[in-house]
């Protein structure tokens, strides 16, 4: 979806549309967790802190995240999908991988199927989408974002390495920004100059990565849509109008963490015996601790327990904390989710 939480705000205030537009907070402590194409002209960014996002854009109107809403968009997008394909990997409420090659429809080739999508979204939501079509998961990924918004992009197997050799590495998906400033002291900035560098080097430099990348560097990739795929982890996470620094104020904290994040556990039905506390201190030092258990853990309370045992390590906190977060993974739904990958059958691009 293009721009999914801000393009929602504006389908349903005619008043936010042609204008810039922050989903989040605009609090000292706020953060942007989504922007407007028209914000995004001045650099406002997702995950930028509002402050700054403010610095660049005086005049950005913020619009408080209204979460239930843009998940029942998102189960309308995700009912269009299933008249496509039943092989649907979501990877949040606004982008899903969806592998095609059954053509349920009958409509002939995966770009016709693109096509329909989009053009149903957009006549039952009232928004635009982008999509990429190509052999892969990898490249349709990059190809999504190559014509946004409301584009379409089709990279065939015979343009797939040459496409993937002009783009820059910091585009790739799963190459963060910490691995993109290690690529480019190494020299690696486009897909050809991490293509130029064998296997031994890859593996030298990025471990088990380097197989991933070596592949991905040449168009290949061969992940299955997984219609069934676990989240690797659920929690939550808060940061705070004020620096907390005494165990009595972030003990409260933290159970305000827990409730937020159990829920959503709850509602998503996995288990999980990994529990990791995240802590960002007002220097913006960030640290994190993780804790895992014999068992599944069993409820609120023992997600709070270890939650607890794990802050207290951390004690005392001189600096103060700006942000408390916890998660629980090593998830499992107790399903047997094998062979569920595409059936591999012809169907043009």
């Amino acid at each position: 979806m293009d721009a999914f939480y801000a393009s929602v705000e504006q389908r349903d205030d005619p008043s936010l549309r042609g204008r810039p537009v922050a989903v989040g907070g605009s609090r000292a402590r706020g953060v942007v967790a989504a922007a407007s194409y028209e914000a995004r002209t001045f650099g406002v960014r997702s995950a930028m802190p509002s402050v700054t996002a403010i610095r660049r854009c005086p005049d950005l109107v913020f619009v408080p995240p209204r979460f239930d809403v843009y998940r029942e968009v998102s189960q309308q997008i995700r009912a269009v999908f299933a008249r496509y394909t039943a092989l649907i990997e979501p990877l949040s409420l606004d982008e899903a991988y969806l592998d095609v090659t059954q053509d349920q429809a009958g409509l002939g080739s995966a770009t016709a199927i693109a096509n329909a999508i989009r053009e149903a979204i957009r006549a039952e939501t009232g928004l635009t989408s982008s999509a990429g079509v190509s052999y892969n998961k990898f490249i349709a990924k990059l190809a999504s974002d190559q014509n946004k918004p409301d584009g379409l992009c089709v990279i065939p197997p015979t343009h797939g390495a040459a496409f993937v050799a002009s783009l820059p590495v910091k585009r790739f998906h799963g190459v963060g920004p910490v691995t993109a400033r290690k690529m480019e002291a190494l020299g690696i900035l486009t897909g050809q100059d991490l293509r130029d560098r064998p296997l031994e080097f890859l593996q030298r430099h990025f471990g088990s990565y380097a197989d991933y990348l070596y592949g991905a560097a040449r168009g290949i990739d061969h992940r299955p849509v997984r219609a069934h795929r676990i989240a690797k982890s659920v929690g939550a996470e808060r940061t705070f109008e004020t620096d907390l620094s005494d165990r009595a104020g972030l003990q409260a904290a933290l159970e305000r963490v827990v409730d937020a994040a159990w829920t959503r556990i709850d509602r998503s039905g996995v288990s999980g015996r990994t529990v990791t506390l995240k802590m960002r201190h007002s220097d913006f030092r960030t640290i994190t601790r993780a804790r895992s258990a014999a068992h599944p853990i069993a409820d609120r309370a023992e997600f709070l327990a270890i939650g607890l045992e794990l802050l207290d390590q951390q004690l005392p906190v001189p600096l103060g904390v700006r942000l408390l977060g916890l998660t629980l993974s090593g998830l499992s739904t107790g399903e047997d989710d094998e062979g569920l990958g595409p059936v591999q059958v012809e169907l043009p691009l």
